[in-house]
């Protein structure tokens, strides 16, 4: 074999290792991050170009909020809702944002 095949052999090898080990520490962090719970928000509203429609009717957004209260700390909060929603480019952000505070029970800054 030729030392330009065991070296990318070698390089390859530590690309896996390097791979696994990222992975288990991915694994270990069991914690969703504030963009995680943005995007499963926005995943989870139907809407238009005007307004969020299924905010107070939504259980899956309720449960979300929830766990959002749980796992993130409280200065994020409004940050996360402010986030979701601005990505979703509606034009009433005001009222989404005043209606899911309200459903999670979430302070105003």
């Amino acid at each position: 074999m030729k030392s330009t095949d065991l070296a990318r052999k070698d390089r390859d090898l530590k690309k896996a290792r390097k791979k696994q080990e990222v992975l288990e520490r991915k694994m270990d962090k069991a914690e969703r991050s504030v963009g995680d719970f943005i995007n499963e928000l926005e995943e989870l509203f139907f809407y238009d170009a005007q307004k969020i429609y299924n905010i107070s009717s939504s259980e899956d957004i309720m449960m979300l909020l929830e766990e959002l209260k749980e796992e993130q700390p409280e200065k994020q909060w409004n940050n996360i809702l402010r986030k979701a929603v601005k990505k979703t480019k509606i034009k009433e952000k005001d009222l989404a944002l005043k209606e899911l505070r309200e459903m999670g029970d979430i302070p105003e800054d």
